[in-house]
């Protein structure tokens, strides 16, 4: 089966690892499936910052984006991120794949500076794959901009659902959409709402991190 994502690692000439594993359902499982730090587990965030024009975020397994530090990179007022419709329809990969690597159109790549001196994991653009790679090498392929763009995630974190890269697990369907956007940057009108598979989501007095 054709796999953009690994397609545009190979033409690039840099060395990186495939990881295959089945569903997890916290950030520890998806760590421990993919041998590395919770840290690592980079997850792909689509951002809208303009009609018709998106960014990805890449932001480390334990923290979330800053939207304050964001719209200042970007100098913007307002940004939102797109429904999974959309989303698939901009990066050609859906809800739970999506990642920079191979994406139908090379938006523009965000960086959060924390990822720099380590060997990342980054959803390969199917369920249950991911690359392990190191992260400057990456980041010089997808022209990323790295910035200090994240905060701090919460200190309890279970129930880690739809990782991208991950196969889901079985317990996304108590996600409160109403908590998730009181933790997320207001929903677009125009693009349909936040995606809350695709951003930082609490279910419980417990975190549960999506994306």
């Amino acid at each position: 089966m054709p796999s953009p994502a690994l397609d545009a690692l190979d033409a690039s000439g840099i060395a990186y690892r495939v990881i295959r594993h089945g569903p997890v359902r916290s950030l520890a499982e998806a760590a421990n499936a993919r041998g590395v730090e919770p840290a690592d587990v980079v997850k792909t965030m689509v951002v809208r910052r303009g009609d018709g024009d998106y960014v990805f975020v890449l932001v480390p397994g334990d923290r979330a984006i800053s939207w304050p530090k964001l719209r200042a990179l970007l100098g913007v007022s307002r940004l939102s991120m797109p429904d999974a419709a959309v989303a698939r329809e901009v990066t050609g990969y859906e809800r739970g794949t999506i990642t920079p690597l191979g994406s139908s159109t090379a938006w523009p790549v965000i960086s959060d500076e924390r990822v720099l001196g380590r060997e990342i994991t980054l959803g390969a653009g199917e369920h249950g794959v991911a690359v392990a790679v190191r992260a400057e090498d990456v980041l010089d392929m997808l022209n990323a901009t790295v910035a200090d763009v994240t905060e701090p995630g919460e200190a309890q974190l279970s129930g880690w659902h739809a990782v991208t890269g991950l196969t889901p697990g079985t317990e996304g369907g108590g996600l409160d959409p109403a908590l998730a956007r009181t933790r997320a940057e207001p929903a677009d009108p125009v693009t349909g709402g936040i995606d809350v598979d695709a951003i930082t989501a609490w279910r419980d007095a417990d975190a549960e991190p999506a994306c």
